[in-house]
């Protein structure tokens, strides 16, 4: 991307979201709708399917989840996930309820393939909001969670190899990179994997709920944990409002409050896919860290994020172009092309 669009992107972010028209739903409001990151597609269809017999909306939206985090193929959410650097496997989630405003959340959490049904679990059933580590797995054990080895025969493959050339790939940092500050900062996406499910839908009566689920970072320190399971980072719901996830760099996500803002440019009047690029712009405004600089001064990282309002708007963006989002709007599922900031 030319400097001139750079600046002008970076500009309007500045004048916040009062420099955007306000665009409307194109459909019927209350139309039942779903939207996900892009490896949820297949699981929109179930999460469409359950809406249409009156499930409640973060029913629907776990029944999706699971079946991304079921699958061994998707090696970045649950069964499968691309393990830690000591080759476990450490599970992050979390779940948002529109019309309660409640929500529960796990992280690091180990030999148990489905934490956002946990995560419902610590929402119902605990008093609190984010359980970790062994006292997650706890919960999920005294609930009848069966305790099972998540680390399939590929993802031990993938680690072995990074293991075999992990020397300026892993989550450490030396006195040198980090005051690196010649603009070649060492892409996060080269040699790690980044990937997360997100999923949230909203009902015939107006009711929102969304879920966000991964294994985070590839080979990740032990007991790293990312945007997912926090709200207001990887998942924020308002019933009256919207609901907004991500996926990508967690650390960008979490210093940045970026699902929670995405809600509350929508409450101010812009529409999903506006909101999305004023959190991308805010990510590129604070991300002062040169190792986290490209030579043009860019992020050398990518953060998507999908948003949803109480209207069945929909839209989302991200940092670098060539990604997209999933969407079904109760007659079909189709992969839409995410707006972004830079060419790759």
């Amino acid at each position: 991307m030319h400097s001139s669009r750079r600046d002008f992107l970076l500009q309007a972010g500045a004048l916040g979201v009062a420099a955007f028209p306000l665009r409307r739903a194109l459909g019927a409001a209350r139309r039942p709708m779903a939207i996900a990151s892009a490896n949820g597609l297949t699981a929109l269809s179930r999460v469409m399917a359950e809406l249409r017999a009156g499930a409640d909306p973060l029913d629907a939206v776990i029944e999706g989840v699971a079946m991304v985090e079921e699958d061994p193929e998707d090696m970045s959410v649950g069964f499968g996930g691309l393990p830690n650097e000591d080759g476990v496997v450490e599970l992050d989630a979390s779940v948002m309820h529109g019309p309660t405003h409640r929500a529960g959340a796990v992280a690091a959490l180990r030999s148990i393939k489905t934490p956002s049904r946990v995560a419902r679990l610590v929402m119902e059933r605990t008093d609190h909001v984010l359980l970790v580590g062994e006292g997650a797995l706890r919960f999920a054990r005294a609930h009848g969670f069966p305790e099972e080895n998540l680390l399939t025969e590929k993802a031990r493959r993938a680690w072995l190899r990074w293991k075999e050339r992990s020397a300026d790939g892993d989550g450490w940092l030396s006195p040198e990179e980090e005051e690196r500050s010649d603009g070649r900062g060492r892409s996060m996406e080269d040699a790690r994997h980044h990937g997360t499910v997100h999923i949230s839908a909203l009902d015939a009566a107006g009711n929102l709920a969304g879920a966000t689920s991964t294994s985070g970072l590839s080979f990740k320190l032990a007991g790293r944990v990312g945007d997912s399971p926090i709200l207001g980072a990887g998942l924020f719901v308002e019933n009256e409002v919207g609901a907004a996830g991500s996926t990508g760099r967690g650390e960008a996500t979490l210093v940045n409050s970026s699902t929670a803002m995405i809600v509350e440019w929508m409450r101010e009047g812009a529409s999903p896919e506006e909101a999305c690029l004023e959190a991308c712009r805010r990510i590129v405004k604070n991300n002062r860290v040169a190792r986290l600089q490209n030579a043009r001064g860019e992020p050398s990282f990518d953060v998507r994020f999908f948003a949803l309002s109480a209207r069945g708007d929909y839209g989302g963006a991200q940092l670098h172009s060539g990604g997209s989002m999933a969407v079904h709007d109760g007659d079909t599922g189709r992969l839409v092309s995410l707006p972004f900031l830079f060419e790759r």
